[in-house]
C-alpha cells in the first residue's frame, strides 16, 4: 500500500465519506475542518457532517433516484448511509434522522479511525503538488475561495440556498393541527396545519409584503436555486403556487371535523426525541420578527415557539464540467480532487456521494492503480457524468434525477415501470461493480 498521505478539506458529508473511503483501503488521511475555530454562517454545531437546512434526505425508495442512490451508497459501504440509517426518525417514505445524532456518530466513527488525523485549522491555499481533495461545501472560506478561483480560472458561480424554521412541539397547538401522512403513508410521521382558503388568503397576503433580510456582499438579484426556493419567493409567483407545492392539501382530511382542507402547512420530526419540528419547504430569509408574525397566521402556530428561525446564505460552486473528470479530479492539476456541493451535486445524499466516489478515485490514484469508472446506467455514476459533461451548457447545481442517467434503451411509457427498470438496472451494476 502506497505511503502517501491524502489531504482533505472540509469535514462535511463529503469530506468524511472521501476520509472513510480512504481509510477503509489503507490510506492516510489528514482532514483539515475550521470549527470549532471558525464557523461559517450556516454552521452551528462543533461537529462534522452537520446538517443545516433540513434533517431528511428525502425518499427512501429505490424506484425514486435519490432513494436508489442512497441504496447504491449502502451496497458501496458508505458512512453517511450507515449513520443515516442508525439515527432515523419517523417521516413516511422519506429518510429523516435525528440531525444531532447523526452528525455525532460520524464525528465519533471519523476521530476514532486510526488513519484519519483530524486537524482543526483553516485552509486558506491548495498546494497542486499535494494529493488533496477540497471538499469545503457551498459555505468555503473568503481565502479558501480565492485559492479556488485561482485554479479554476472561472469567474465566481453562486447562488443563494435557505434554511427552514424549526418549532417545539410543546408549542404547536394540536387542536387546530393533526398527525398523519399523506394518503396513510407512513403512519402519523408529520404534523399538519389545515387552512381554509380565506386562511390561505391572508397568509399568502402577508407572506409576499413581509421584509427580507438583506443579502450582502452586494448581491441585488441573488440566483435562487429551484430546489430549495424560500417560500416567500415561490408565493410571490403565483396564488395557488405553494398549493401545488409544500402547502398541497391532498391525501388529507382533517380528524378534527373531517373536512378537507384548502391548503396544509406540514411539520417534520427533527429530532429523535420528538420535542422539535421543521416546517417542510418553509426555507426563507425573512426577517426574524417577521417570520414570527408571518408564521404565527398559520393555524397551529399562532403560539409557536422558534428553536430556530430560517435563514439565507451563499452557497458557491464551480464550473465543474470545465475543471473536472468524471472522478471528480482537476483535469489540469491531477493531484486535487473536489467533492461535495462545491462542485454542482446539489443535497446533502448527492454531496455525500461525491465523497465517496471521490475518495474511491483518490485511493486508486496515490495507490498507483487505474481510475476507476462508474457507469451513468447507475445514480453515483450518472451523477459524476453530469458534473463532468463539457456539452452541459449554463452548468447549475443539479439534484440527482432519472433524467441524467443512461437511457435504458427501449421506450416505456408507465412512469412506475420506467423507474423499476432505472432500479433493477443501476443495482445489478452495482452489485457487478468492483472497488
Amino acid at each position: 500500500m502506497a505511503n502517501k498521505t491524502v489531504k482533505i478539506i472540509g469535514a462535511g458529508l463529503a469530506g468524511c465519506e472521501a476520509a472513510w473511503q480512504l481509510a477503509k483501503r489503507g490510506v492516510k488521511v489528514k482532514l483539515y475542518e475550521m470549527k470549532p475555530r471558525k464557523m461559517s454562517p450556516a454552521h452551528k454545531s462543533e461537529n462534522f457532517a452537520e446538517l443545516v437546512c433540513s434533517n431528511s434526505l428525502r425518499a427512501d425508495g429505490i424506484y425514486n433516484a435519490v432513494g436508489l442512490l442512497k441504496e447504491e451508497m449502502r451496497r458501496l459501504g458508505s458512512l453517511i448511509m450507515e449513520c443515516a440509517d442508525a439515527t432515523r426518525v419517523p417521516a413516511g417514505g422519506a429518510l429523516a434522522v435525528d440531525r444531532d445524532g447523526f452528525s455525532k456518530m460520524v464525528t465519533e466513527k471519523i476521530k476514532a479511525c486510526p488513519d484519519i488525523e483530524i486537524i482543526s485549522e483553516e485552509v486558506t491555499e491548495i498546494n497542486t503538488d499535494e494529493y488533496t481533495i477540497v471538499a469545503a461545501g457551498p459555505l468555503a472560506s473568503d481565502a479558501l475561495s480565492e485559492s479556488i478561483l485561482k485554479l479554476t480560472g472561472d469567474d465566481s458561480l453562486h447562488f443563494y440556498d435557505a434554511a427552514a424554521p424549526i418549532v417545539a412541539f410543546d408549542s404547536i397547538d394540536m387542536t387546530k393541527a393533526f398527525k398523519a401522512a399523506r394518503y396513510g403513508k407512513g403512519g402519523d410521521d408529520y404534523i399538519n396545519c389545515p387552512m381554509t382558503k380565506d386562511e390561505y388568503i391572508a397568509f399568502r397576503n402577508a407572506l409576499v409584503t413581509a421584509e427580507g433580510a438583506p443579502v450582502h456582499e452586494g448581491v441585488e438579484n441573488p440566483k435562487v436555486f429551484e430546489g430549495c426556493m424560500p417560500i416567500e419567493v415561490m408565493a410571490a409567483r403565483g396564488e395557488d403556487t405553494m398549493r401545488f407545492g409544500p402547502l398541497k392539501p391532498v391525501g388529507l382530511t382533517s380528524p378534527h371535523d373531517g373536512s378537507r382542507p384548502y391548503a396544509v402547512v406540514q411539520l417534520r420530526q427533527d429530532n429523535a426525541a420528538a420535542s422539535m419540528y421543521n416546517i417542510v419547504g418553509f426555507q426563507t430569509h425573512l426577517k426574524f420578527g417577521e417570520q414570527k408574525r408571518v408564521f404565527g397566521m398559520i393555524p397551529g402556530l399562532e403560539n409557536a415557539e422558534f428553536v430556530r428561525y430560517g435563514v439565507m446564505h451563499r452557497n458557491t460552486y464551480i464550473n465543474s464540467p470545465k475543471c473536472l473528470t468524471a472522478n471528480y479530479n482537476m483535469k489540469q492539476f491531477s493531484k486535487v480532487y473536489f467533492a461535495g456541493q462545491i462542485t454542482g451535486v446539489e443535497g446533502y445524499i448527492e454531496s455525500a456521494a461525491s465523497g465517496l466516489w471521490a475518495g474511491v478515485s483518490m485511493a486508486a490514484d496515490v495507490c498507483g492503480a487505474a481510475a476507476p469508472s462508474i457507469s451513468a446506467k447507475t445514480a453515483m455514476g450518472a451523477l459524476a457524468a453530469y458534473i463532468s459533461n463539457p456539452a452541459v451548457c449554463d452548468f447549475q447545481p443539479m439534484n440527482v434525477n432519472f433524467g441524467i442517467f443512461e437511457d435504458l434503451g427501449m421506450r416505456i411509457k408507465d412512469k412506475k415501470e420506467k423507474a423499476e427498470k432505472y432500479a433493477e438496472r443501476a443495482l445489478t451494476e452495482i452489485d457487478g461493480f468492483k472497488m
